[in-house]
């Protein structure tokens, strides 16, 4: 009867132990670095309140530990220096002798480096042994795991197959997600600066052709739908036909940007009256006589021009449309075209009736013609940086910061002084006057032009060199600044150059403009010092002609934290996908993308930036170890949020710190 009792006893203990559910979770896999090493990869998952042990012990005999072994045929993939990674946060639990233990909370990743031999491919077994805390009680367990270890090429083990494409539920859901994608990303790339620089032009455009709320609504549908249907049929088609870099091509070509220029110029000169736009009569009255096209044609060229001016600095998101084309995909990206397009033209729907109210409201003082002169002005001011995109990509060396700076100066000043009443022009009314026959200034435009001038003050500066954070976007690069009064001083001298791999090629073209850090222009160059100095490799994508990539670097990379850890931290290579620069002969390359024979810096650029991220868009930083391999998959595009981007430099580190 005793010993039956005894049993009972024990056979109560273990299925309360049965029940009981453990208070953590284990999953292993196989992660292959190379052919011929990779990790053994345990993830652990802990119920809230407990905290699990760490596996590097402190001392011969610390017994506060978990651990993890392989059997004999796993061992013998190990090395004595070994040691593992722990990826999680760990805490410093205190005892009740004074000292800590070392345990994590929420979740922890192990990884155990293995030694293989060529093509090996096989099962790893083994043991955990954990341990944990959880108040004043000490549970305690252990799991065995085998895991599969794949051939090299092989699908590493955890991972799973691509579904087939012909599963059409998945593909259905998957483009709803990308039309909603898109039409987020519209909605957010209206407030980039390359786009919100068609809203002037616009608003004048449309001044003279909406005079009635009727006409208004009548253009902006036309407006609107010549936006959606250029930008999601011509893009797509002008893709599949010329290939993933085709807009991007065309928004930094030569023609396209000098043209946009002296298209700007034609409207900024005639909206300060010295001429009035119009079609020969001969052609005016033969466009009537076939469907009134003389008041729509302007306004799909002008969509036109909106169209292309945005992919000059595009979103990822249409990048990776882009790319999906080159790869053959039809559905997604004209999807995603659609939905992004669609949304783009609603503000410009907006903008395009408002100069119909305008026409509608009282026109007492000529005060609607000081708008167009106005924008006559900022059209002005705006072409210039079309003309500096085109000089900069070939360079040509005609509009350095300074003499852009000097014009913009001058331009801005007059405007003041036009709203102040100083300058006429032949079509102006006459300053209103008060009771006393005086002209006076109404406060509202007394306000405008202070603005104006005030802007203007506030450029002056940076002829010396100053940054100007605010309108960095629209400003030549800085290498372009043949004098800074600064030089050798502040923030950027603070970080100096460190010793080691110098950059050489194309510095004769090229200069940082990362302040205080210094660039490689050349990715082959750059991963050859970042082997050298044992730091991962940033690989800046960026471009002239692109307007975020000079915002981020005078909000982003400016800032002092952020300089001194990619001084210190990193090895960084700025490579432009638009530059003209032709390459010698001996360094041109075929595509393995398209098979195009790639001759100028910039389009190498661009397909080695499609061939690494799958996207084409920037700016696009990624991160990559010293063998050039993604350290994160996910890039970091325009986004200027400094302590965001100090978050992604910190989860590189990290992550490269596991590979070393």
């Amino acid at each position: 009867m005793k010993h039956l009792l005894s049993l009972l006893l024990l056979l109560s203990a273990f299925a309360a132990q049965a029940q009981t559910k453990a208070p953590v979770s284990f999953s292993t896999q196989f992660e292959r670095s190379s052919d011929t090493s990779g990790f053994l990869v345990v993830k652990a998952a802990m119920e809230k309140g407990f905290q699990l042990f760490s596996v590097k012990r402190r001392g011969a005999d610390d017994p506060f530990i978990s651990s993890i072994r392989l059997d004999s045929a796993g061992s013998a993939l190990q090395q004595a220096s070994d040691t593992a990674t722990e990826l999680g946060t760990l805490l410093a639990v205190p005892s009740g002798s004074g000292d800590h233990y070392r345990a994590f909370a929420d979740s922890v990743t192990f990884k155990i480096p293995l030694h293989l031999p060529a093509d090996f491919a096989g099962n790893i077994s083994g043991s955990i042994t954990w341990l944990g805390l959880i108040g004043e009680e000490f549970p305690n367990g252990e799991e065995s795991f085998t895991v599969e270890v794949p051939a090299p090429g092989a699908p590493a083990s955890g991972e799973t197959e691509s579904a087939p494409a012909t599963e059409q539920p998945e593909e259905e859901k998957s483009l709803w997600t990308i039309f909603l994608e898109g039409f987020l990303a519209g909605l957010g790339a209206f407030i980039m600066p390359c786009i919100y620089a068609m809203v002037p032009v616009t608003v004048s455009f449309f001044t003279k052709r909406s005079k009635t709320r009727k006409q208004g609504i009548t253009n902006a549908a036309v407006y609107a739908g010549s936006i959606i249907g250029i930008f999601t049929l011509i893009g797509f088609l002008i893709t599949i036909l010329f290939g993933k870099g085709a807009l991007n091509d065309m928004a930094s070509s030569a023609w396209f940007n000098v043209g946009v220029f002296v298209l700007f110029m034609v409207f900024g000169i005639s909206f300060l009256g010295a001429f009035e736009i119009t079609l020969p009569a001969s052609w005016s009255n033969k466009i009537d006589s076939k469907s009134g096209l003389n008041s729509y044609s302007g306004i799909f060229f002008l969509a036109l021009t909106l169209v292309i001016v945005s992919f000059s600095c595009t979103v990822p998101f249409i990048g990776a449309l882009t790319v999906l084309i080159a790869k053959g995909s039809f559905w997604a990206p004209l999807v995603g075209f659609f939905a992004f397009s669609l949304a783009l033209a609603l503000p410009f729907a907006i903008f395009t009736v408002f100069p119909s109210l305008l026409n509608n409201m009282a026109k007492s003082g000529g005060w609607l013609n000081t708008i167009k002169v106005s924008l006559g002005f900022i059209e002005l001011a705006l072409a210039l940086k079309f003309l500096s995109s085109a000089d900069l990509a070939y360079h040509w060396g005609l509009l350095d910061r300074e003499v852009y700076l000097s014009l913009w100066i001058v331009i801005f000043g007059l405007l003041g002084l036009y709203l102040l009443g100083k300058l006429k022009f032949h079509h102006d009314d006459e300053l209103p006057k008060n009771d006393y026959g005086q002209p006076y200034l109404s406060v509202t435009r007394l306000f405008f032009a202070i603005a104006a001038l005030s802007f203007t003050v506030y450029m002056i500066p940076g002829l010396w060199g100053a940054p100007l954070n605010g309108i960095s976007a629209w400003l030549p690069e800085m290498k372009t600044q043949d004098f800074k009064l600064n030089a050798g001083t502040g923030q950027a001298a603070a970080y100096a150059a460190p010793q080691g791999p110098q950059p050489k090629k194309y510095t004769d073209l090229l200069e940082s403009e990362i302040p205080g850090v210094q660039s490689f222009f050349d990715y082959e160059e750059a991963l050859a010092a970042a082997r050298e100095l044992k730091k991962p490799l940033m690989i800046d994508f960026t471009g002239h002609s692109c307007a975020n990539c000079r915002k981020m670097e005078r909000e982003v990379l400016s800032n002092p934290e952020v300089m001194q850890r990619l001084q210190n931290d990193f090895v960084v290579v700025s490579l432009y996908v638009d530059d003209k620069h032709p390459l010698p002969e001996s360094e041109w390359k075929q595509s393995k993308l398209d098979g195009r024979t790639l001759k100028r810096m910039g389009e190498m650029n661009l397909d080695f930036e499609v061939e690494l991220t799958n996207n084409n868009a920037q700016p696009y930083y990624v991160f990559v170890d010293n063998n050039g391999k993604l350290l994160v998959q996910e890039g970091y595009g325009y986004d200027p949020d400094i302590q965001k981007f100090l978050q992604h430099l910190d989860r590189v580190k990290a992550r490269f710190a596991e590979t070393q």
